[in-house]
């Protein structure tokens, strides 16, 4: 079992929460997890809890936002006859948008 951990406030946390997920949805959250230079605990609860997140520019988030940037152009390639595109990929796209817009 885990060492107790205080928060930014100094609050113990202590309640565990725990759901499921499909594989994609675990891929696409993992991926904003990996652009948002967060663990996952606090993006997650900054998510929940309707809270900003904020991408600090480190040289890890650049190298994440280029590994996601070349697997958009592949899958973009990929899907140039196609007429539908994955809603989860649009989602990936979206995201990466936003992570570098707010980069500017």
């Amino acid at each position: 079992m885990s060492e107790r951990a205080l928060d930014k406030q100094g609050r113990w946390r202590c309640k565990n929460v725990n759901f499921r997920m499909s594989s994609e949805e675990a891929e696409l959250l993992d991926t904003a997890v990996k652009l948002s230079g967060l663990t996952k605990q606090e993006y997650l609860v900054n998510r929940v809890l309707n809270r900003e997140i904020i991408v600090k520019s480190t040289p890890k988030i650049y190298k994440a936002l280029k590994t996601e940037m070349d697997n958009i152009l592949s899958e973009l390639r990929r899907m140039e006859s196609c007429s539908e595109a994955n809603p989860d990929f649009l989602a990936i796209i979206e995201f990466v948008a936003r992570t570098v817009e707010g980069m500017k």
